[in-house]
């Protein structure tokens, strides 16, 4: 049975829950602080979410990969994780509009040629024969298996894993969307690494790199779906998503696209 049941059948005494899947490992979009509690852009999300929709969140913290079988067995009611909607993962879950927008980036070490590379042909063939760390189940490893079949990739449950590994030497290079690379940068690899300045647009390969970032949601709940999209909408259009992106990114990342 779905956890979720929807307000009107419910007292104020008690709310519904909406069970929310997130990986808890990848700042600023979703990470556990000291005291347990999810925190970051996409815990904003679910959050504003479970207000729109006058239900309780519960979000539960596992690795990202397991995200989607956990979510085909109706472990949670939606993914909220900084997923990349692509026609892959489409095949086994449904997603919300896209309710937020990322391209990828390159990190090597401060200093590197790769940092002026113009084109990702000049990344990749600069990368050769090298080590670059990506993470487990991501569209960026699935991106160079494709596209560069000839680096030595390495994959990472967290990128926190991945980061201290480029950190200590045995990575020449990561792969990841911007965000969490400039968190990194801005952070525990200041004045070490750099982005390389090429970025790698998601149009590059759509079908890949996805359409844009939304929220997972099993197949059978296509009333929590229509629900969930027309609660995105509101918190784009009312300006609650480019606060939040502001407020962890800098920048405003909203899909203001997906509701026109």
């Amino acid at each position: 049975m779905p956890h979720w049941a929807w307000p009107g059948l419910a007292t104020a005494a008690s709310a519904a829950t909406l069970k929310i899947g997130t990986e808890g490992g990848y700042p600023p979009w979703s990470m556990v602080d000291a005291q347990g509690k999810v925190q970051g852009f996409d815990a904003d999300v679910g959050n504003a979410l479970c207000q729109k929709l006058d239900m309780k969140c519960r979000f539960v913290v596992q690795a990202f990969d397991s995200l989607i079988p956990a979510l085909e067995a109706e472990r949670f009611d939606l993914v909220i994780s900084g997923m990349s909607v692509t026609a892959e993962r489409a095949k086994v879950i449904s997603f919300s509009i896209p309710y937020a927008t990322e391209d990828s980036s390159f990190v090597v070490p401060q200093g590197s040629p790769l940092i002026k590379a113009d084109s990702q042909e000049a990344l990749i063939k600069g990368l050769t024969g090298k080590s670059v760390g990506v993470q487990s189940g991501t569209t960026q490893g699935a991106f160079l298996q494709k596209y560069a079949p000839e680096l030595k990739l390495k994959t990472y449950e967290t990128q926190d894993q991945m980061q201290m590994d480029l950190s200590a030497g045995r990575l020449d290079a990561t792969f990841s969307e911007v965000t969490p690379q400039s968190e990194f940068l801005d952070n525990s690899g200041k004045g070490k690494f750099a982005m390389a300045d090429y970025v790698v647009k998601s149009s590059a390969d759509p079908d890949i790199l996805g359409l844009g970032i939304g929220a997972g949601i099993n197949q059978k709940n296509t009333e929590l779906k229509a629900k969930v999209d027309k609660a995105l909408c509101e918190l784009i259009q009312d300006g609650t998503l480019k606060t939040s992106s502001q407020k962890w990114f800098g920048v405003d990342l909203s899909n203001y696209q997906a509701c026109k």
